[in-house]
């Protein structure tokens, strides 16, 4: 069985066997949800001037380091794993950049925070495909989400990120993106069509 065929929880065995390789493949699933995540959280609740891209390599460089502290065995407590690690370094970015972050309860809800936004991620995914595969009910819906809107067109995914997740109203929306609030409306109809066309082919 190749390494892409297999299950999170079957890569998490492997690496805890001693295959590290194992892990860094399991993580790299998990890169669209984590940049998806962080470019949320930077635009909406830091406003900071910060690469969602260079946090997510921060945080999984992290992660490999620190796998041997890792106590769960599923995707969902991976994730919530890797989300307290992003929160940290968000955290500390901010700190850096005097965004206001002083103490550790500002962390603890920037965790909460991207509990949320990965939550709101699972409600816009049940938005867009009412019946997902057997298979794809067996993953964590936001990753696959997230993977999704990683291909699709760039004005596509930021409209949905906008109205879907930020849940801005098309005003808002409009404004963000230089267009007026119908061709907004248009363009969030067909890149929902395309969102819902790239979810059937994932799994």
């Amino acid at each position: 069985m190749s390494q892409a065929s297999r299950t999170p929880e079957e890569l998490l065995e492997r690496a805890r066997a001693g295959d590290l390789e194992s892990f860094g493949q399991l993580l790299s699933r998990y890169r669209n949800y984590a940049r998806l995540l962080a470019r949320t959280l930077i635009g909406t609740t830091l406003r900071l001037r910060l690469d969602p891209s260079d946090l997510v390599q921060e945080t999984f460089l992290e992660a490999h380091r620190d796998f041997s502290r890792f106590a769960g065995s599923t995707e969902r407590e991976l994730l919530a794993w890797l989300r307290r690690i992003l929160a940290r370094n968000l955290a500390d970015q901010a700190r850096r950049q005097k965004a206001g972050l002083r103490d550790h309860r500002r962390q603890v809800s920037l965790e909460a925070i991207l509990d949320r936004s990965s939550a709101r991620m699972q409600h816009a995914l049940a938005a867009v495909i009412a019946s997902p595969s057997a298979a794809a009910s067996q993953r964590e819906q936001a990753v696959l989400l997230a993977d999704a809107l990683a291909g699709l067109p760039p004005d596509y995914r930021e409209v949905i990120i906008l109205r879907n997740i930020e849940r801005l109203r098309f005003e808002e929306v409009a404004a963000r993106m230089g267009r007026s609030a119908g061709a907004v409306r248009m363009l969030w109809t067909r890149a929902l069509e395309r969102l819902s066309k790239a979810l059937e082919g994932l799994a």
